[in-house]
């Protein structure tokens, strides 16, 4: 294809081949029905059509007089060439000897072809002599001026306006003839522009006078192109490139990234803020990127205009005393331009009463005779964001504030969380139905970049009230408790779901650094006292390996002492997370020693450490340990199940036991390593090992009152009876862990009379 030149069907030729056809003469194979000419001297007329899925291409057209027969006649029978046809014939009797249709004017074979004529199209459009928009699915011999029931699948009016291409093709000819589907003439542009300005939200004078007269600000222009469709994501803002006077590479593949690269192309030649006015009047816009993902965002800004400086500084007066109104230069409203790191840019800002860390920003477009347009913004690690959320923001300051906004995208996967409250009903708590509704099912809430904050509201009798938010900000999770003092009436937390949703960026920084300064744990834990009270909540949370499930695991109880805690996030080590049944009963907090060596073995070819026990010990036992670390036994859960007469399956589970390379050694001898030169020699070791099954969970729980902060024997690994090995018989290696269900900190109410504390634990309690 040639520069600054389009590819035109030759009406005359196409005709004159189609006649030779019908007639069954000798078709000239020579004869060019595509020819190269000057959109800026050739007077052609052009096609707007809705595409369907027998069109004709630019190499069938071509190769058309050389097909046989059997070919050529499938090709005639299509309704993209009878379109093409009766085009022509339209054409033809116009005076016009030249015709663009896009079916068959382009070389979709060559990308760079397919790119330059994008980039063309909307001139091209604006400087054909008259269009034909071709409504396929209306045959009435009028233009359809009410919402029609048969044209339900387009929102009530025939396809065509429903498209994204046909947009610019409706503005930019100075001259548009609507056809129905029989090609019989049903009106044009400028006779029908009341009925079009109801259809499709673009102005009168913009469809009589184009463009070039009065062009309105970006949002305006992005408005009319919500609700229409193309068939592929990237050509909603390729089809918006012309109306919006830019240009930029065709890159089919980057899905929204398109419509990201439109807006950063309209940034860098333009100063019009109302590109940032999507969703303004929505409180279910997204957190992230300053920048639009969809065209739809766009839908109420159809009467949006800008506003110069002068009048955007009077118009905050009304907002702000005059003193306290800061002085602006004159490039300051005038300027952002694109960095790394974002857009650089001035802005207004007014904090919002609850949070420091979002904003209200007041842009200079508004609706006519209406006050700036503000959107919400939030701070997070260093740049801002745009946020969703509520529009109170009384009590801030109105800000003059140098900022950068960011037009990456961020992280924004669905965040799926499973809530275990069953032990708070015990309680005598009950729970408030999940706000906003819709987001839980079941005992699961997914939070999303729309949808971030899941709020529940738990009250007693005795009037003590606590709410617990499950937040997404940024890619974070976060979850934060208020509690209310007890006379507080129980509408002041129910009205707390604004305020949390904006201090979300707060929460979520909070619980970043808490996981940060923990990173090698897997359970984060938040206690929480109700004020004026003995009521001490613990929330737990945990990441299952083998789903990316986030579990939450709310627990109530009194600690008389009144104790303070910390109300702060805190880590614990610990092995269980991988399990497939997300069963919190089975997680386990493993005991680390610090003043004695550990082994490492391999336990069906996976490493594990155990421990020396120097007066045995068994497989069960449960008890605590000294400051030397010596381990007390108190009992034995196979006794105790003994004795409380459950019919339960807790059957040991048996091992292979080899040597950390898997090593087998002559005579059954197997190294046991503390160091690479320091070992035990074990005779014919074999493991045993607590099961991992809902009959013992379930027994870990009714033990868990009266055996809480104990440690349990899970693994233990054994040799037979040697007469050349005294002892031999006896088990001195263990495993040995503290069940997270008897878990409790000792501000937790269960007050343990002896050291129960891990070294795992220690650097996290004290």
């Amino acid at each position: 294809m040639y520069l600054d030149s389009m590819r035109l069907v030759n009406v005359q030729a196409f005709l004159e081949r189609e006649e030779s056809i019908r007639q069954g003469k000798r078709v000239d194979r020579r004869a060019k029905v595509l020819e190269f000419g000057d959109d800026e001297v050739t007077e052609y007329a052009i096609l707007s059509h809705r595409w369907t899925g027998e069109e004709v291409e630019y190499n069938e057209i071509v190769k058309l007089a050389k097909m046989d027969e059997e070919e050529r006649s499938e090709i005639r029978q299509r309704d993209g060439y009878r379109k093409i046809l009766q085009s022509c014939e339209q054409a033809k009797k116009d005076g016009y000897k030249w015709l663009w249709i896009d079916t068959c004017c382009i070389d979709k074979r060559s990308s760079a072809e397919l790119s330059e004529a994008i980039n063309s199209m909307y001139r091209w459009y604006e400087n054909s002599r008259i269009c034909y928009a071709y409504l396929h699915d209306v045959s009435g011999s009028s233009f359809p001026t009410v919402h029609a029931s048969r044209y339900h699948k387009s929102m009530g009016w025939p396809e065509w306006f429903s498209r994204g291409w046909t947009l610019q093709e409706m503005i930019a000819p100075r001259d548009v003839r609507f056809f129905n589907r029989d090609w019989h003439p049903i009106g044009d542009k400028r006779a029908l522009a009341p009925t079009l300005q109801t259809i499709t939200r673009v102005p009168q004078d913009i469809l009589k006078e184009g463009l070039s007269s009065n062009r309105p600000c970006i949002a305006q222009i992005m408005s009319w192109a919500a609700n229409r469709t193309t068939t592929r994501v990237e050509d909603k803002a390729y089809s918006l490139m012309g109306l919006l006077d830019v240009n930029m590479p065709m890159l089919y593949g980057e899905g929204k990234k398109a419509f990201h690269r439109l807006q950063l192309e309209i940034i860098r030649t333009s100063n019009d803020h109302s590109i940032f006015a999507w969703g303004c009047n929505s409180v279910n816009v997204r957190t992230g990127s300053i920048l639009a993902d969809d065209p739809n965002l766009f839908r109420d800004c159809a009467k949006m205009e800008l506003m110069n400086r002068d009048e955007f500084i009077e118009s905050l007066k009304k907002h702000v005393p005059k003193e306290k109104l800061p002085s602006i230069k004159d490039d300051q409203l005038s300027t952002f331009p694109i960095t790394n790191r974002g857009i650089q840019i001035w802005l207004f800002l007014r904090p919002h009463v609850n949070s420091d860390s979002v904003f209200r920003a007041w842009l200079p477009c508004r609706s006519p005779s209406g006050s700036p347009v503000a959107i919400n913004l939030a701070l997070w690690e260093s740049n801002y964001y745009r946020y969703t959320g509520s529009s109170r923001y009384e009590g801030g300051r109105l800000q003059l504030r140098h900022v950068y906004l960011r037009y990456q995208d961020t992280p924004h996967c669905n965040s799926t969380f499973e809530i275990d409250d069953s032990a708070i009903p015990n309680k005598g708590f009950t729970s408030s139905d999940p706000w906003p509704q819709g987001l839980m099912t079941g005992n699961t809430v997914t939070l999303n970049t729309v949808d971030p904050l899941c709020f529940i509201v738990y009250s007693c009798r005795q009037q003590y009230h606590f709410a617990v938010g499950f937040g997404q900000c940024f890619g974070q999770n976060w979850i934060h408790v208020i509690c209310e003092e007890p006379d507080s009436h129980l509408s002041i937390l129910r009205s707390s779901y604004g305020p949390m949703l904006a201090r979300a960026p707060e929460h979520a920084q909070s619980m970043q650094k808490a996981c940060f300064r923990a990173a090698c744990y897997q359970v984060y834990i938040l206690r929480t006292r109700l004020p004026r009270s003995t009521w001490i909540l613990q929330t737990s949370y945990v990441m299952w390996k083998s789903s990316g499930m986030y579990g939450v695991k709310l627990e109530i109880f009194r600690d008389p002492s009144f104790r303070n805690v910390s109300g702060k996030w805190t880590g614990l080590d610990v092995d269980g997370t991988d399990d497939p049944n997300r069963d919190w009963r089975g997680l386990m907090i493993p005991y680390c020693p610090s003043k004695r060596p550990s082994y490492e073995l391999l336990v069906d070819g996976v490493s594990m450490k155990f421990s020396y026990v120097s007066n045995g010990i068994n497989l069960g036992d449960y008890g605590y340990f000294t400051d030397s670390e010596d381990f007390c036994c108190e009992g034995n859960l196979f006794s105790e199940l003994k004795s409380l007469s459950l019919e339960a399956n807790i059957t040991p589970r048996q091992h292979k036991i080899s040597e950390w390379d898997g090593r087998q050694r002559e005579s059954g001898v197997v190294r046991a390593y503390s160091s690479p030169h320091r070992f035990i020699e074990l005779h014919k070791p074999f493991g045993l090992s607590l099961p991992s099954n809902d009959d013992f969970n379930s027994l870990l729980v009714s033990l868990s009152t009266r055996v809480t902060n104990r440690y349990l024997v899970t693994r233990i690994i054994q040799c037979p009876p040697d007469s050349h090995q005294p002892g031999s018989g006896t088990t001195h290696w263990s495993s040995i862990a503290k069940p997270f269900v008897w878990y409790r900190n000792g501000g937790s109410g269960s007050v343990v009379g002896r050291n129960a504390k891990s070294p795992s634990e220690s650097q996290w309690y004290r």
